[in-house]
């Protein structure tokens, strides 16, 4: 019987609750399709709080951050979900970036760092280029952070340049991006399941 696992999508909208948001659609999406694996999830969007700039993990004065980290530090799979603005990723997914940059001297009782173990991926939702850069810049500071990216673990959708429809307009999601979902969301709750049973080793 498969274990369960936690999952926590951290939904990188510019726009707050209860905007519609396609990043928090594609977020939703994953974790629906996570849930296929024994994965129990939630999202959290993260202009719903007052997340500080700084590269601590309490920046004090009302900082909200730290009970976002708590939900990381309880999930197995983190998934990380951004729009494309100007070809990159949104302002406030590398500021969760930068707030997790203070878990690489965070460590366990053994010694790993904090998010050794831990799962993590990416969607990226846009009317513009740059799903692919973004996929690579994220995999590279959550890799650096310490969590641990499965064999195709992103999904993205790109409309058509000087397009104006949103990913949340479409009638239906194209097969191409729920094939990506699928992939990734066994990818994950399989790693995420082999690094439950077996921790990386302490150095």
């Amino acid at each position: 019987m498969e274990t369960s696992l936690k999952a926590v999508a951290l939904v990188c909208s510019l726009k707050a609750s209860p905007a519609e948001s396609s990043s928090d659609l594609i977020a939703r999406q994953v974790l629906d399709e996570l849930g296929t694996h024994g994965v129990t999830g939630e999202t959290l969007r993260i202009a719903d709080y007052d997340v500080r700039p700084g590269v601590d993990d309490d920046m004090g004065d009302g900082d909200q951050w730290p009970q976002i980290l708590d939900r990381i530090r309880e999930a197995d799979v983190l998934v990380l979900s951004t729009p494309t603005w100007l070809g990159n990723p949104s302002s406030i997914a590398q500021r969760v970036l930068e707030r997790l940059d203070a878990q690489l001297s965070s460590t366990d009782d053994e010694g790993r760092p904090a998010m050794f173990g831990k799962v993590a991926v990416v969607a990226v939702v846009g009317n513009e280029d740059g799903a692919h850069k973004i996929v690579a810049d994220m995999f590279q500071g959550l890799n650096d952070i310490g969590f641990t990216i499965p064999a195709q673990g992103c999904t993205y959708w790109n409309n058509e340049a000087m397009n104006p429809i949103d990913y949340k307009d479409l009638d239906e999601t194209p097969s191409a991006v729920a094939g990506t979902i699928s992939t990734l969301s066994a990818n994950a709750a399989h790693l995420a399941r082999l690094l439950g049973a077996e921790q990386y080793p302490a150095t």
